[in-house]
C-alpha cells in the first residue's frame, strides 16, 4: 500500500524505535498509545501531553485512521453491521454481536465483535458471500485492530470478545493476524485477554500447527460444515488440499498443546449436510478431539440457492449429537434481518456501485 502507515500498524517497540531515531524519549511511545488505545483517540493534534513539534511529526509520518465508515445497519436483535472503506477504496465488514450466553461457551455479558482479516476471500466456500466478489488483498495488522477502535468509538460500547471470522481466512494472513492479536491483547494496546479471542479457520492444517506453538492462549474454531470428505469437498474446496484426516490431526495437536477445547462450526444446509449420517460422523470427530459443536442454520445469501433446514430437522440433528455425548448447541443466527452473514453488505454495495457506474457509496 502506498502512503503513510497508520499508527495502528505499529507495535510499542516499533513506535519507540521511531521516536529514538528522532531523539525522543522512549516513554513517549506509551503516552501516544495511551491516547490511541486507552482513550480511543488517534487525533495527534489533540494529544495535549505530547510536544507540538512531535505532534506535527506524527501527523507527517502516520495516518491517524485507515478506515472510513461507509454504511451501518441495525438489526431487530441489536446486532450492528459496519461497512468500512480502506484507504485504497476496498471494502470490509465488521459485525457487533449482542450478548449471547451460548456463543463459544462464553458468559452472557460479552459484547462480541466479528472482525475481518482480508478483503474478500480466496477459499471459495460454496455457501459464503465473502468470496463471491473475489479476493483482493490481506488486511494489515493496523486495519484489523482499527475495526475494534472504530466500532467502540461509534457505539460507545466496550468490546470484550473478538472473533476473527468476518471476511477472509485469518490463517491465510498469518503474520498480520499475529501482530494484530498481540496489539489487541497487550497492556499498551486494546487490553483484551487472549482467551477472549477466537480464530476461525476453514482448515489450513499447517497454520493450525503453527498457531499451536504461539504462547497466547487464543481459542480456535474450525469451519467444518461437512463430516466426511465427500460432503465437505462439495462445499469447501480447501478440503481437497487439507482433507479431514489431516485437519483432525492438526486439531488434536492444537488441543494437546493449548489444553483448550476447539469449537467445530457446522452450518446446516438442507439436503447437503443435515442428515443423520452426517450427525453420526460429526459425533465421532467431535469426540475424538473433545470439541464442542456449534450448529448454525444456513443464513440466506443472495445469489446462492442453498436452503436452511426446518427447525424440526435442526433439532433432530442436534439430538443425535447429544445422544452421542457431544456438547452441542444450535446457534440461532443473529442479524438475519440485516444480512449479517459474512460478506453480504460488501457484496450488495459492490453490485450497487457496478450497476450505478459510480466509484463511491456514502
Amino acid at each position: 500500500m502506498e502512503g503513510r502507515p497508520a499508527i495502528f500498524d505499529l507495535s510499542l517497540d516499533e513506535l519507540a524505535s521511531w521516536l529514538k531515531e528522532r531523539k525522543q524519549p522512549a516513554y513517549r511511545a506509551g503516552q501516544i498509545f495511551q491516547w490511541v488505545y486507552g482513550k480511543r483517540m488517534a487525533d495527534f493534534g489533540r494529544m495535549s501531553n505530547i510536544p507540538e513539534s512531535l505532534r506535527n511529526e506524527l501527523q507527517e509520518h502516520f495516518r491517524s485512521a485507515g478506515l472510513t465508515k461507509v454504511r451501518q445497519t441495525g438489526s431487530a436483535d441489536s446486532t450492528l453491521k459496519f461497512l468500512f472503506s480502506l484507504v485504497d477504496g476496498n471494502l470490509v465488514e465488521t459485525v457487533l454481536i449482542p450478548a449471547s450466553p451460548d456463543l463459544y461457551g462464553l458468559p452472557a455479558d460479552r459484547r462480541t465483535l466479528c472482525v475481518s482479516t482480508q478483503v474478500g476471500c480466496a477459499y471459495g466456500c460454496k455457501f459464503c458471500a465473502s468470496g463471491l466478489a473475489g479476493w483482493s488483498r490481506n488486511l494489515r495488522a493496523g486495519e484489523i485492530v482499527e475495526q475494534i477502535m472504530q466500532v467502540e468509538s461509534d457505539t460507545g460500547e466496550k468490546v470484550n470478545n473478538i472473533v476473527f471470522m468476518g471476511m477472509g481466512e485469518p490463517l491465510a494472513n498469518y503474520n498480520h493476524l499475529l501482530k494484530a492479536i498481540t496489539a489487541i491483547n497487550a497492556p499498551w494496546g486494546a487490553g483484551i485477554g487472549a482467551r477472549h479471542m477466537t480464530v476461525s479457520t476453514s482448515g489450513l492444517a499447517p497454520r493450525i500447527r503453527e498457531l499451536a506453538e504461539q504462547p497466547l492462549q487464543v481459542r480456535l474454531a474450525i469451519s467444518l460444515h461437512g463430516a466426511t470428505d465427500e460432503v465437505r469437498e462439495k462445499i469447501m474446496p480447501v478440503n481437497r488440499k487439507y482433507p479431514l484426516s489431516e485437519l483432525m490431526d492438526a486439531c488434536a495437536y492444537y488441543s494437546g498443546r493449548k489444553k483448550q477445547r476447539i469449537t467445530f462450526e457446522f452450518i446446516l444446509i438442507e439436503g447437503v449436510n443435515d442428515h443423520a449420517e452426517q450427525a453420526e460422523k460429526l459425533s465421532g470427530l467431535a469426540r475424538r478431539i473433545g470439541a464442542k459443536v456449534n450448529l448454525i442454520p444456513y443464513n440466506k445469501v443472495h445469489g446462492l440457492n442453498w436452503i436452511r433446514p426446518s427447525e424440526q430437522q435442526q433439532s433432530a440433528f442436534l439430538q443425535i449429537l447429544r445422544r452421542r455425548g457431544v456438547d452441542a448447541t444450535i446457534r440461532r443466527e443473529k442479524g438475519h434481518d440485516i444480512d449479517a452473514a459474512c460478506g453480504q453488505l460488501r457484496l450488495q454495495t459492490l453490485r450497487y456501485k457496478s450497476f450505478a457506474g459510480i466509484s463511491e457509496v456514502r
